[in-house]
C-alpha cells in the first residue's frame, strides 16, 4: 500500500475549505457528513456555500493565512487556479496540515475515498487514485448490500452497551451481539420493525443474553422486475441475500437469482398460465411451513407482486399462521414496456388515465372484461392476454376505438430476447401469431380523445358516471 487506510476524528475539529466554487462545494457536500466545524475561505462564495455559512454549519473568512490551519484536522485546496492552490498548499505545509489539493495527486497527503455511509457504520473505497471507476463500482455494489437503516442498528446497539455489560456475562457477549447483527434482530431491523426489534434486543438483555433458538421465520414477497437485474430495488437485493430459501417460478430469470447468497435454497415452483404445476395452496403451505421453522423466505415473483401476482392470498396465508410478512414492490412489466419504448404511458392531452388489465382470469371467470376501463383518454396496459387478443380487439372495436389505432406488444420486456412489434388493435392478433408470441407479453393500447367520436365520448362518459354514483351509494 502507498496510502493506509484510516478514520480521522472530526468532533470539535476544525476543516479548512479554500475555496468559494464548484470544487469546494464538493468537497463540502462530503464533509458536511461528519460533525467537523468547517472553514469556507474565498473572496465570494456561490449560492451552494453562502447557505451553508447562512445555516451556521460552516465559517466564511475572506482572507488565507497561515493560522487557519494551525491545530486543523484536514484541508481541502480547490480554487480552480492553479497558482493559487500552490500556495494555499505551501501555507498548509507549514502548518503541517494534512491537506489534499483537488486534481493535483502530487500534491496530496490524503485522498477522499468513495464511501458507502451507514453511520456510524461507513466504508470507505479506494484505488490510490488509479482506477476511481472501479472503486464507484464496488460502492454501487455495496449500496445494494447493505441495508439503509443498518447504521440505525449499530447505534442502537453503541446505547445498549452500558446494560450489556451489566447484565449479559462476559462470555455470553460476542455470542449476544452475533445474535443482535446475524439473526432476527437484524432481520426484523431491516424489514422495518425497529420497535419489535429493540423489545427482542432488551428482553434478551434482561434475561442475560438467551440465545436464539425459538425465532420465527418470516416471509418477504420479492418483486423480481420485469427480467433485467439491474432494474430490482435494493430492498429486493438486500432480501435475496438475506434470504434461506427462495421460491421462484419460470418467469424469474436466472441472473436475478445470482443475487441471492450461494447457500440459500432454491425452489422452482413452476407456475405459469394454463399449467399450474405447483397450484396456488400448495405454495401456501411451503412458505408458511418453511419459515415456521425459523427461515428467511422470500416468495420471489417476477414483476411486481401487487400487480396479477396473486399476492394476496399468500399474505393470508402468513398472517394466518402468525409469521411477519411484508412486500417489495418491483418495476411492474407495464412500466418497463413503456421504457423500453421510450415512450411515457400517460401525456397531457392525450392520456391521463393508466388501467392496468389481465386479459385470463380465473378459473370461475375466464375472460374477465378486460377492456371496461378503456375509453378516450386513456392507456390500457393488459397483461396475459396473447390468447385473448382476438376478442380484446373486437370489444375495444365495439367501443368506438378505431381498428387502425396503434398497438404496442411488448415481450421478454428488458431481457436480451426482448422484441417490440407495432401492430393495430386489428393485426395484434396476426402479428404475434405470425412473430410466434405465445407466451407472456404486454400489450399498450393508447386511446388518445382526438380518436374518439364525440357519441363515444358521451356514452363512456354517462356510464361511469353511473358507475361511481353506484360506488357512491
Amino acid at each position: 500500500m502507498k496510502s493506509f487506510p484510516m478514520f480521522v476524528r472530526t468532533t470539535d475539529r476544525r476543516v479548512v475549505i479554500v475555496g468559494g466554487g464548484e470544487q469546494a462545494a464538493q468537497k463540502a457536500r462530503l464533509l458536511l457528513k461528519t460533525d467537523a466545524t468547517l472553514v469556507l475561505v474565498a473572496p465570494e462564495l456561490e449560492a451552494e456555500l453562502s447557505g451553508v455559512v447562512q445555516s451556521g454549519r460552516a465559517q466564511h473568512v475572506l482572507a488565507l493565512t497561515p493560522e487557519l490551519f494551525d491545530d486543523a484536522a484536514m484541508a481541502f485546496i480547490g480554487t480552480g487556479c492553479p497558482c493559487v492552490d500552490a500556495c494555499a498548499h505551501a501555507l498548509a505545509k507549514s502548518a503541517r496540515c494534512p491537506v489534499n489539493v483537488v486534481d493535483q495527486p502530487e500534491l496530496c497527503d490524503i485522498t477522499t475515498p468513495a464511501i458507502v455511509d451507514r453511520d456510524p457504520i461507513v466504508v470507505a473505497i479506494g484505488s490510490e487514485g488509479t482506477a476511481p471507476v472501479l472503486t464507484r463500482e464496488i460502492k454501487t455494489k455495496l449500496e445494494r448490500s447493505l441495508p439503509q437503516t443498518l447504521g440505525g442498528l449499530a447505534s442502537l446497539s453503541g446505547l445498549l452497551r452500558p446494560s450489556v455489560s451489566k447484565h449479559v456475562p462476559h462470555e455470553r457477549r460476542r455470542a449476544f451481539w452475533a445474535w443482535v447483527f446475524k439473526g432476527s434482530p437484524r432481520a426484523t431491523w431491516v424489514r422495518g420493525a425497529e420497535r419489535e426489534a429493540v423489545k427482542k434486543i432488551k428482553d434478551a438483555i434482561m434475561q442475560g443474553g438467551v440465545n436464539d433458538t425459538t425465532q420465527s421465520g418470516q416471509i418477504a414477497l420479492v418483486g423480481a422486475g420485469p427480467g433485467a437485474r439491474d432494474l430490482l430495488t435494493l430492498r429486493a437485493v438486500e432480501r435475496l441475500q438475506e434470504a434461506d430459501v427462495i421460491f421462484y417460478d419460470r418467469l424469474v430469470d436466472a441472473e436475478v437469482l445470482e443475487l441471492a447468497r450461494r447457500d440459500a435454497e432454491r425452489v422452482f415452483v413452476g407456475k405459469h398460465v394454463g399449467a399450474h404445476s405447483w397450484p396456488q395452496e400448495r405454495i401456501n403451505q411451503m412458505i408458511v411451513a418453511e419459515a415456521r421453522k425459523g427461515r428467511r423466505v422470500v416468495r420471489l415473483k417476477s414483476g411486481d407482486p401487487g400487480v396479477f401476482g396473486r399476492a394476496g392470498e399468500e399474505i393470508e396465508a402468513a398472517r394466518a399462521a402468525g409469521i411477519p410478512v411484508e412486500m417489495v414492490p418491483g418495476v411492474t412489466a407495464a412500466c418497463a414496456a413503456g421504457a423500453s419504448l421510450t415512450r411515457s404511458l400517460t401525456e397531457r392531452g392525450v392520456a391521463n388515465t393508466l388501467v392496468l388489465a389481465t386479459g385470463t382470469g380465473s378459473i370461475d371467470d375466464p375472460t374477465p372484461d378486460s377492456t371496461r376501463l378503456s375509453g378516450p383518454g386513456t392507456t390500457t396496459a393488459l397483461y396475459m392476454s396473447v390468447r385473448q387478443a382476438g376478442r380484446l380487439a373486437k370489444d375495444w372495436i365495439d367501443q368506438g376505438l378505431p381498428a387502425s389505432s396503434h398497438v404496442d406488444i411488448c415481450a421478454d420486456v428488458s431481457k436480451p430476447s426482448q422484441i417490440t412489434i407495432p401492430a393495430t388493435v386489428e393485426t395484434m392478433a396476426s402479428r404475434m401469431a405470425e412473430e410466434g408470441i405465445t407466451g407472456c407479453a404486454i400489450l399498450l393500447v393508447t386511446w388518445p380523445e382526438a380518436l374518439a367520436s364525440e357519441k363515444t365520448k358521451t356514452v363512456f362518459h354517462s356510464l361511469h358516471s353511473v358507475d361511481e354514483i353506484g360506488l357512491a351509494g
